[in-house]
Parts: C-alpha cells; sequence; structure tokens
C-alpha cells in the first residue's frame, strides 16, 4: 500500500499561466534524480496527472491547478513511504521553483 503525500503550493499566476509551467518545467524533476528518470503527464480539466519512473520505482501524482494554489497528491509507493517526511520536504522547497 502506498503512501500518499497531499500538498498546497501558492501562487497568483492564474491557471493558464501555472499550467503552462507545470508543463514546460515537468521533466526538470528527473534533474533531481540520480541517474535520471522518466516522467509521464497528461491533464484531465484542471488536473495534471503524471507519473515519475526511476530506479525500479513509479510515484504516481496528480497536481490539480485552481485560481490561488496548487493542490498535488504524490502516492509514494511503500518503500518510498519510509522517506515520506523527507520526500515532502524536498517538494515544499522545489515545486515552487516550477511556478517561477
Amino acid at each position: 500500500m502506498g503512501t500518499p503525500i497531499a500538498l498546497d503550493i501558492p501562487h497568483s499566476l492564474g491557471k493558464e499561466a501555472v499550467r503552462q509551467r507545470l508543463d514546460g518545467g515537468i521533466q526538470r524533476i528527473t534533474e533531481k534524480i540520480p541517474g535520471g528518470g522518466l516522467v509521464q503527464h497528461r491533464w484531465e480539466g484542471d488536473t495534471m496527472h503524471f507519473t515519475v519512473s526511476a530506479m525500479g520505482q513509479t510515484i504516481a501524482s496528480t497536481a490539480t491547478v485552481f485560481a490561488d494554489k496548487v493542490h498535488a497528491v504524490v502516492d509514494l509507493p511503500a518503500f518510498l513511504g519510509l522517506f515520506a517526511s523527507q520526500v515532502k520536504a524536498a517538494i515544499e522547497k522545489e515545486a515552487p521553483k516550477l511556478l517561477k
């Protein structure tokens, strides 16, 4: 069973600008993974569904764009759930950079 991490990333850009920045920056996630990885994403309305695959693990996530925030849910596989607090701290630090 996975370990979900949920967080909100505030913004003041408007939905369309956030969507463009997420589309343009989502591949940068692999820069933070030793040895790289693969990111796939698709949009359903204002929600981007994406997976990150690396080191034999796949992380399924969503990012829903609201007028003033992005609500992200990252579902860590059981093994990575052991590191949930470190992963959440890294996301909180890095995610706002995607919106700049």
